[in-house]
């Protein structure tokens, strides 16, 4: 769900790397796209979340994928927030600085695949033109629903496109469907209405995307608490949201550049945010795995098919229980 075009989308400002001083036991640096999923880090930030744990905490937008691997592997940030298929991306080997600590948001509508009024079916796409971004979550869905049928993205006739252009390619009738995310994946349909096009795939009926939280692991090693802090933070801003999700969209619409109801609508109809207790579901205890290993494992069999990724990761290797375990005393 995350790519230089929702700047556009969501009308965001992207700001520039971090230039903060090297990392300490009280300072955390994060990139993360401009996706309001990743606001609860925004709000723990404004309600004084961090700063009662005596925590420090810098978050930036960074939406190409690799000057954040950069920045990581320089020192520059401590902690990176993406999707699971975006966290196992190329170059990403097992020696690339980055664990997965937490969960912060999963996607409940906000990817998908849309497609005319010609097409019933997932099976109906077989020889027509998908259009697609290249490494966005909704490729990610097609590939699984076409996996189901016994099909794979080499039996479509795929063109490559930016996402914000999904309302105009969507006009052109040679294209039966595209993958993409909102708020262009509504807009293209009614913008449209002549192609009767509806929903064919969609978030919200898949587990596979989820917005993780990784840490390196030099600092997480030197500094287990304040990440502790750092989790601690986030979930009580998740708790806000689930309490009194009116303050919590008027402190987070700012911080993207949108309207209080922009923000509502998007959390409405297109995230869910994981609390303490989901992120314990996802992430496990080191003697019990959770449910994140088999989605890791889903979307990194999907990563290695259609060349987004090039190293087969293990996810017992790129998780690390720790940080909620400590939290929450399991083991």
């Amino acid at each position: 769900m995350r790519h230089k075009d929702r700047i556009a989308a969501f009308a965001v400002l992207g700001l520039l790397a971090l230039s903060a001083p090297a990392s300490a036991a009280d300072k955390i640096r994060v990139l993360a796209p401009t996706w309001p999923g990743f606001a609860p880090v925004f709000v723990a930030m404004d309600k004084g979340y961090f700063k009662s744990r005596g925590l420090d905490v810098d978050m930036r937008f960074e939406d190409d994928r690799s000057n954040v691997m950069a920045a990581m592997a320089r020192g520059d940030i401590e902690v990176d927030m993406r999707t699971v298929g975006e966290h196992q991306g190329r170059p990403r080997d097992a020696s690339t600085p980055g664990i997965i600590i937490g969960t912060i948001d999963k996607s409940v509508g906000g990817d998908g695949v849309i497609a005319d009024g010609s097409i019933s079916s997932v099976a109906a796409l077989k020889g027509k033109t998908v259009a697609s971004e290249v490494n966005i979550p909704g490729r990610l869905l097609l590939q699984l629903a076409l996996k189901k049928e016994g099909l794979t993205l080499k039996d479509l006739k795929m063109k490559e496109i930016a996402t914000a252009d999904t309302v105009a390619v969507f006009a052109d009738p040679s294209i039966v469907a595209i993958a993409t995310y909102e708020p262009v994946l509504s807009q293209a349909i009614t913008a449209n209405a002549n192609r009767k096009g509806k929903v064919l795939i969609s978030s919200k009926d898949s587990d596979i995307i989820v917005d993780i939280i990784a840490a390196r692991q030099d600092d997480l090693k030197a500094n287990p608490k304040k990440y502790q802090a750092f989790l601690k933070g986030i979930y009580e801003a998740v708790d806000l949201y689930k309490k009194n999700p009116a303050e919590f969209i008027k402190l987070a619409a700012p911080h993207f550049n949108l309207s209080e109801a922009e923000v509502k609508d998007i959390l409405d109809t297109s995230l869910a945010y994981t609390s303490l207790a989901d992120a314990e579901t996802y992430i496990g205890t080191a003697g019990k795995p959770g449910t994140l290993y088999g989605i890791f494992n889903t979307v990194m069999e999907l990563n290695l098919e259609n060349g987004a990724a090039d190293t087969k990761l293990d996810p017992a290797q790129q998780i690390d229980p720790s940080v909620v375990s400590a939290i929450t005393g399991t083991k």
